[in-house]
């Protein structure tokens, strides 16, 4: 099943090209009072929703994907994660050659580090980072350079904490394409990265059965229709069970929890007026545009 947020507020079943509301499903969602659970509401009860859509969606009012603004299908995560250095080609190419990125700090780091998640952790970004493909980036510094950064999105199902690697996998409730758009520099990366729209997300969830081999997604970016990042997940230097293990470790993951997987090689800096254009096989692709 693909799910995204438009309107805003509308629930929409994607179906290649077509978009269903099925926004009356949402009527199963319980009510919430104060305290409020932490977590995605729509992803914790994604058992409840998916036949409810299932149910409405042949009497749903329909649209083409293209002639509606789409918001993050994510609204309300405990917390974004985000996996540095990643891909090795990314720390050979972009890092270690490219004096933009490496700012005189990045590749001082890595040298010699084979798993950097594993030495540097994962850093966080802030939840009103998190931006729809139609609400667009507006650059938080115009005058420093701003880069993007395509990556695989793992949302989180269901609670978890200390995963083996194992079970990691049952944890997954779906994927996403995510644009984490980072300040180069040499503050800390939860701050470079978390300024309003720096973690755009979408174009829409597609839930983990639909999935059948995530190390088989290629991910790429365009800018401006010239090509800039192209790769597959599976040349991920720490893979998806082992992220799971690793930051349920630190961290309760809760349902709608995110993880950023890391981006490969290509990143690069973007102006006022671009468009990018992101996507993964069977995720679709989102264009946003830069301010």
């Amino acid at each position: 099943m693909k799910l995204c947020h438009f309107g805003p507020g509308r629930l929409g079943l994607v179906d290649g090209k077509v978009v269903k509301d099925v926004s009356a499903a949402l009527d199963v969602l319980p009510a919430q009072r104060w305290p409020y659970s932490s977590g995605d509401p729509l992803i914790e009860h994604l058992d409840l929703l998916r036949p409810r859509v299932t149910q409405v969606a042949p009497q749903s009012k329909e649209y083409l994907i293209d002639d509606v603004d789409l918001y993050s299908p994510i609204t309300s995560p405990s917390k974004v994660m985000a996996v540095p250095a990643n891909y090795r080609k990314h720390v050979e190419i972009d890092v270690m050659t490219d004096k933009g990125v490496d700012q005189g700090v990045h590749a001082k780091q890595l040298q010699g580090v084979d798993r950097p998640v594993e030495t540097y952790g994962v850093f966080l970004k802030a939840n009103s980072s998190i931006h729809g493909a139609s609400q667009g980036i507006v650059r938080a510094l115009p005058d420093r350079r701003t880069d993007h950064e395509a990556e695989l999105c793992v949302v989180i199902g269901r609670e978890c904490r200390s995963a083996s690697r194992k079970d990691a996998m049952s944890y997954v409730a779906g994927y996403l394409m995510g644009l984490d758009m980072t300040v180069r520099g040499a503050e800390d990366r939860s701050y470079r990265k978390s300024a309003d729209g720096y973690t755009v997300l979408g174009p829409y969830f597609v839930t983990a059965d639909e999935v059948e081999d995530p190390t088989k997604i290629d991910i790429w970016l365009n800018v401006n229709g010239a090509p800039r990042q192209n790769s597959s997940v599976g040349a991920m230097t720490v893979d998806i069970p082992d992220l799971i293990a690793f930051a349920s470790a630190f961290y309760t993951l809760k349902p709608g929890d995110i993880i950023m997987t890391g981006t490969p090689e290509g990143v690069g800096p973007v102006e006022s007026g671009d468009v990018i254009t992101v996507g993964g096989s069977g995720l679709g692709s989102m264009d946003v545009k830069i301010s």
